[in-house]
């Protein structure tokens, strides 16, 4: 299993309707791609500034590949992004994921 984890920065006031976005609309696009296993949303508030990572796990880069496009390494936005996030980090992070 493979475990992708994007991380995005909103402002605070932002972050209640990020969090709305990210439930209605880029968790059923990680859910509805075949070969998505699971996908959950962290959110860690520090003053001003609200960090949101996505950890979706994947049964393989195949899968990935299906979802973030050839390039597995670059994150994928969505239009919407531009009106919540701070800046737009170029890269996610891959991981084999195990369990027990």
């Amino acid at each position: 299993m493979i475990a992708r984890m994007w991380h995005g920065t909103t402002p605070t006031a932002k972050a209640d309707e990020y969090l709305a976005f990210l439930r209605s609309r880029a968790l059923p696009d990680y859910r509805n791609t075949p070969g998505n296993l699971a996908a959950y949303i962290l959110r860690r508030t520090d003053g001003e500034v609200t960090h949101f990572t996505t950890l979706t796990h994947w049964n393989s880069l195949k899968s990935i590949e299906a979802f973030a496009g050839a390039d597995i390494s670059r994150a994928r936005y969505y239009p919407e992004d531009s009106g919540f996030l701070l800046e737009f980090e170029p890269n996610v992070h891959h991981s084999e994921l195990y369990c027990e």
